[in-house]
């Protein structure tokens, strides 16, 4: 058997923590209880001292015995302990005790009240009358007034509590009026003498002193926090206290100037997580003073930070309401002022901290303000969410503002500005197909399972598998990258609000100006689209093509959606989308060199989805026509369209090897060609030539000139008719838009033509020989005599 263990046993950490809160409390509890205590005595002093006072006002001395009852057992018991106090009992006679007993109870005039006038033998007279009475008493001639008296505080002495009176001081009333009278004069020398008034020039010069001072202040105040932190944070408050800046001279710009010094410095000193509240448990936990300095920094931030966002909140809500203040220190003009840069401070706190508290609650501030009447306030907002969908790689920021752009359309009933809209093209979401693949490729490493490896492997194998395992969740931790499924799950709720909204206008709102940006957005989120929508949209696209009511340039989105469409998994559809490549080919002429030239860009993206893209949909006839049809119109556009066109008229030169016939001039095959019909399966592009070309050619731009000259040549990739790199490697897009026209000059700017042989340019009077100018001179000079004129002669020998 085993010994007993008779060592006494450690106590354990949770027991000594036990004990210590035990203490802790204990202490507690005696603090309260002193408190209370302290609190009852300073109580008890308030009341003996009130009790007092009221004594001293009655006037009424407390007698030493009462004549008419007995007093209590309690009272004659404390006086006969303090005058055994005063002087013991053993230290005195028997004699001398009687003598005083005896004296106690016949003198009267010691127990008797000193303020009344009745007689000693009060109880003998019981039964006088009560005229009687008062005919006895003494008659006192007021022959001086009553002098009042002030109470004082009372004086506490080891015998009790001494009242304390003071006669109030006679006033003079002679004294009173000569007061008065040089009070009046005063006042009217004051009034005599009104304050000067500041000049204009005095008052802006007492502003600009202020404005110095506050600048200084909040400048100081702003280096303070920025130096430590965690250490001024109650800083900001005294910085946010400035928002209320009450001086009507310089409250607008102090306000201003604080909104933006506390968005820098939220945007400086805020972490880079959020701050969430602290439970019951944490907060009763024991911490260190590193770990509490830190919560305290958190909470005041978070709590200014809360305070801050409701200011420019207020400041926004006053400019729309426009309700003047009861101070009236900023004036209504101020009003939309103080609201832009409120606006500005939110816009840059939505883009610079998506990750941080109250971030949906500035979303909800944004998103009414995208469609405000004021056109710099609509646009700042959209600018700000178009910088956070681009910024955002996770998603969760964007998919919070595209869920409240979303109701807000929905609630306004779709009446809202097409640029609200338009900010979804900014969303960084990619093919979703791409990122089933990679995820395919790059599957997460599954560990296995304890039955697994005691079947598979042996024990020193599992041992070292248990190692390798840890190690490589220790690496994915250190890492610290989101997971592609979370990214995923995010993009795809975001994509279904976007189509959501999207669809609902299709439907419902088909008139609207929002159906552009619509149809841009489907354009490019199109490949996105679910397969089972893909007939019902097409659909919807043609029916608003063949409605007439769309302009020329929403037609072309209508397009180019279709196309995207079937571009991506609409592969697997067998769909002949001919209507749409009918439509395009038809109105390819509505582009000219007065337009705007937008709808250009958007032709060259629809001809590169539809024709280079799917080449092997594309039958030969139409590539022919297509390109007869760009040749054609390169001739009638601006000069960076034609090179567009151009550029896309060669990459179909390549793509189709078949189209050089077209640079022949012989016929192939039987028909004859037909410009004016808008079937580009029937027209017999194949029997026309490109003689577009041979004039473009002579074209004052350089580029298009070489553009020309290289299809003419078959469109070589080497030899001396090949294009440059900086032109061949380009898309037609990027040359397009690398050749604009927008800043009204040449690109590249035309040279002039300069002769070799510089002839010298005469003029005026140097053609013609000095004499004969002389001569010239005199004959004008001369005054012309009258002379008559006789025709007849000449007609005679005409008719002669």
């Amino acid at each position: 058997m085993k010994a007993r263990r008779n060592k006494k046993q450690v106590p354990s950490f949770r027991k000594l923590l036990k004990t210590s809160k035990v203490k802790l409390e204990n202490k507690l509890k005696n603090k309260q209880f002193k408190q209370q205590s302290t609190l009852k005595k300073y109580r008890k002093e308030q009341r003996k001292l009130r009790q007092a006072v009221k004594d001293a006002v009655s006037k009424k001395p407390i007698p030493l015995e009462d004549p008419k009852g007995k007093r209590p057992v309690k009272k004659i018991e404390r006086e006969e302990e303090e005058e055994e106090e005063a002087l013991p009992l053993d230290m005195m006679d028997e004699d001398d005790l009687q003598l005083m007993k005896d004296l106690g109870q016949r003198a009267s005039f010691l127990t008797r009240d000193l303020s009344s006038s009745e007689p000693i033998h009060a109880k003998k007279q019981k039964k006088e009358h009560v005229i009687d009475k008062y005919e006895k008493i003494p008659r006192t001639l007021k022959t001086e007034p009553e002098k009042e008296l002030i109470h004082l505080l009372p004086i506490k002495d080891k015998s009790g509590i001494i009242p304390q009176t003071r006669e109030k001081p006679a006033i003079d009333i002679n004294k009173d009026e000569e007061d008065q009278e040089e009070e009046m004069e005063d006042e009217e020398e004051i009034a005599e003498e009104p304050i000067r008034e500041l000049t204009v020039e005095e008052h802006l010069i007492e502003r600009r002193k202020k404005l110095q001072e506050k600048k200084i202040h909040i400048a100081t105040l702003a280096s303070a926090i920025l130096s430590d932190p965690e250490s001024n944070i109650k800083k900001l408050k005294e910085l946010r206290s400035m928002l209320m800046e009450q001086d009507p001279d310089v409250a607008v710009t102090v306000r201003k100037l604080v909104v933006i010094s506390l968005m820098e410095l939220f945007k400086d000193i805020t972490p880079s997580y959020k701050i969430r509240p602290l439970t019951e448990a944490e907060k009763s936990a024991k911490m260190r003073k590193e770990t509490q300095k830190l919560r305290e920094f958190e909470e005041g931030l978070v709590s200014q930070y809360k305070f801050y966002l409701e200011n420019l909140e207020q400041m926004v809500k006053d400019w729309k309401q426009r309700k003047l203040k009861k101070s009236n220190v900023v004036s209504l003009k101020a009003y939309r002022g103080l609201a832009e840069v409120a606006v500005k401070s939110l816009c840059e706190l939505l883009v610079a901290l998506p990750h941080f508290n109250f971030h949906n609650n500035i979303i909800v501030l944004i998103v009414p303000l995208m469609n405000d009447v004021s056109k710099s306030i609509s646009e700042m907002c959209c600018e700000a969410v178009k910088k956070l969908f681009k910024q955002d790689k996770l998603g969760q920021a964007s998919l919070g503002v595209i869920k409240v752009i979303s109701g807000f359309v929905k609630g306004r009933n779709y009446d809202v500005r097409p640029e609200i809209l338009k900010t979804f093209l900014c969303l960084r979401i990619k093919e979703v197909e791409v990122k089933k693949d990679t995820e395919d490729i790059n599957k997460p490493k599954k560990f296995m399972t304890f039955k697994e490896k005691r079947k598979t492997l042996s024990r020193m194998q599992r041992k070292w598998k248990k190692a390798e395992e840890k190690l490589e969740r220790e690496l994915r931790e250190a890492e610290a990258s989101e997971s592609t499924e979370k990214k995923l799950k995010l993009h795809t709720e975001t994509l279904n609000m976007v189509f959501v909204t999207y669809f609902r206008i299709l439907k419902k709102a088909q008139r609207s100006p929002l159906l552009p940006a619509v149809l841009e957005g489907l354009a490019k989120f199109a490949h996105l689209i679910n397969v089972e929508f893909f007939d019902d949209l097409l659909v919807v696209l043609h029916t608003l093509i063949e409605s007439g009511e769309l302009s020329y340039q929403e037609s072309l989105h209508c397009v180019q959606t279709a196309f995207h469409i079937l571009s991506g998994q609409g592969d697997v559809l067998n769909i002949d989308p001919m209507k749409f490549y009918t439509h395009l080919y038809k109105t390819l002429f509505k582009l000219h060199a007065g337009a705007t030239n937008e709808g250009v860009e958007i032709v060259l993206q629809c001809l590169d989805v539809m024709l280079t893209k799917r080449r092997k949909q594309v039958s030969q006839q139409r590539a022919l026509a297509f390109i007869k049809r760009l040749c054609t119109l390169a001739l009638q556009v601006l000069p960076n369209s034609s090179i567009g066109i151009l550029a896309t008229a060669r990459t179909l030169m390549h793509t189709f090897p078949k189209a050089d016939l077209l640079l022949d001039s012989d016929s192939q095959g039987s028909g004859v060609f037909l410009p004016e019909l808008d079937e580009p399966e029937y027209c017999n592009a194949q029997n026309t030539a490109l003689w577009e070309l041979h004039a473009l050619r002579r074209h004052y731009h350089p580029i298009v000139q070489r553009f020309a000259a290289h299809l003419i040549a078959g469109a070589p990739s080497e030899g001396s008719e090949a294009l440059k790199p900086e032109l061949s490697r380009r898309s037609a897009v990027e040359l397009f838009e690398a050749y604009s026209m927008t800043a009204m000059t040449f690109n590249p700017p035309v040279e002039s033509s300069n002769s070799k042989k510089k002839d010298k340019i005469l003029q005026g009077d140097s053609f013609v020989n000095e004499d004969l100018n002389q001569l010239v001179k005199k004959y004008c000079n001369e005054v012309a005599t009258p002379s008559s004129l006789d025709f007849t002669k000449y007609l005679k020998t005409s008719l002669r």
